[in-house]
């Protein structure tokens, strides 16, 4: 590990990852360099003294510290001018975050501006607030990202609206559905996450400037002036009351993105699943030597999707996590903040990374008709075998006529035959059905129900969310 000093606007050389999400080696897989760059040191350390100029900001307009003082905070409060390797080390020794960046701003501004530097406001007021001000950066990336994956979906269910395959129910072939129906459920639920996202951004995009226990006593008779106009120059919500120990909006956050993340998870399974060889309805885009094994030669791995899969499960332990982080004491309490330093920018990190992935499989996904229509025919008509009973049951009854389509398949299964030709033997069914009826009862193209309307539902939802004048569909 190499150590360098740094002098002011340099920091120290980046040691190499341990965990995977910020691994020279795996980082890539499991995340994406803008969200990286939001989180990383130096995006958290800029949001801080975003913090505290915002801060002098206020205070100066508020006649509480001078002008002259305002102004030269707000011109350093910027990372060329801070020693990242000397606040470090200084953090390293006081253990606390905030106390080194402090000292770095006064230091930089000048003896006769430092005593101004963070007056009046606590550690959490600087973590929190310069938190919530890397959220809104990630929030607007996961937006951008949902609406391109909303934009993927809608051309893919768009297209297949009309493409027939099995549907499958406890891993077993069931009846027939739409290709474009399937892909609509995955865009119905990510246009919920589009309207979760917006809805939580008031509770989240929330900042403070409190003092130590929250009751502002520093700042005297203008505390709310203060923690008003702060948070107006950074143009954040102003709380009721502090939220030092009320971490519910961070935990419904995580919450969220646990959601997005088992939605994309869900996803990624799915074309796992139906890129089984015996199955080969879906496959990841083919690029040369992608998913290779490095011993057999034959195969073609759907290397995307896995970590798809393990983000999805990365957050929901995420989620788990921040839950604790409600349970705390007094009025500041000791444990939780060291969880939050690490909880919500890595689940950031871990759902932009699964979007990125699924978003790199979607546009090119490959989508074999041939395999579908095979697959369909796979029971010899089975697969339809409840459309018989249903044209059946006005003429004997649903009980009766699920009874006797019930045998009917079971001989045709232990006799290797098709349905309709054991149908066709049998007095019962052409007593009440021609062959022209078990002919069009048999085709699987006349048995998906409302898969196409439902699908079309979807779409409009779609184009009255996101798409410009809705008259013009993006899926043309």
């Amino acid at each position: 590990m190499k150590t360098e000093k740094a002098g002011p606007g340099k920091k120290k050389e980046s040691e190499l990852g341990v965990s995977s999400i910020d691994s020279d080696y795996y980082g890539k897989m499991f995340a994406s360099s803008e969200m990286a760059e939001i989180f990383g040191d130096d995006g958290r350390l800029q949001a801080w003294l975003d913090f505290e100029a915002a801060l002098a900001r206020a205070q100066a307009r508020l006649g509480i510290i001078p002008e002259d003082a305002s102004r030269m905070i707000q011109q350093k409060a910027r990372l060329e001018f801070i020693d990242q390797q000397e606040m470090q080390e200084e953090f390293v020794r006081v253990g606390f975050p905030i106390l080194p960046m402090v000292r770095q701003l006064a230091k930089a501004v000048g003896p006769d501006a430092a005593r101004y530097v963070h007056w009046g406001s606590t550690t959490q007021d600087v973590t929190d607030t310069g938190a919530v001000l890397q959220f809104r950066k990630a929030l607007d990336l996961v937006e951008g990202r949902l609406d391109e994956l909303c934009h993927v979906l809608a051309r893919t269910a768009e297209l297949h609206r009309d493409t027939v395959m099995v549907g499958r129910t406890l891993t077993q072939q069931a009846a027939p559905i739409t290709f474009g129906y399937k892909v609509a459920i995955w865009l119905a639920e990510i246009l919920r996450h589009r309207e979760r996202l917006q809805q939580v951004r008031p509770r989240v995009l929330v900042g403070q400037v409190a003092g130590a226990v929250g009751s502002n006593a520093t700042l005297g008779a203008m505390a709310a002036d203060v923690q008003r106009e702060t948070l107006r120059e950074l143009d954040l919500c102003a709380p009721p009351i502090t939220w030092h120990v009320s971490r519910d909006g961070w935990t419904e956050l995580a919450a969220l993105l646990a959601l997005i993340g088992g939605s994309l998870g869900k996803i990624a399974r799915e074309i796992l699943t139906l890129n089984r060889t015996e199955i080969g309805e879906l496959a990841e885009p083919f690029i040369h030597g992608r998913g290779a094994s490095s011993t057999l030669p034959q195969k073609r791995n759907p290397i995307t999707c896995q970590p798809v899969v393990a983000a999805a499960k990365m957050l929901r332990e995420k989620a788990s996590l921040s839950l604790d982080v409600l349970i705390q004491e007094n009025e500041r309490s000791a444990g939780p903040m060291h969880l939050e330093w690490t909880l919500l920018p890595e689940a950031f990190v871990i759902l932009d990374g699964a979007l990125k992935n699924l978003l790199s499989i979607l546009p090119g996904l490959v989508v074999d008709k041939s395999r579908m229509i095979a697959n369909l025919d796979l029971t010899r008509g089975m697969v339809v075998a409840e459309a018989v009973m249903m044209g059946l049951a006005p003429h004997i009854g649903r009980e009766k006529a699920h009874e006797l389509v019930y045998d009917l398949c079971k001989k045709g299964l232990e006799e290797n035959r098709r349905l309709q030709d054991v149908l066709l033997e049998d007095s019962t069914i052409t007593a009440h059905l021609s062959e022209s009826d078990v002919r069009s009862l048999l085709d699987p193209a006349n048995y998906t129900g409302m898969c196409r309307d439902m699908t079309d539902r979807v779409l409009g939802l779609y184009r009255a969310a996101l798409v410009a004048d809705p008259t013009e569909t993006e899926t043309e």
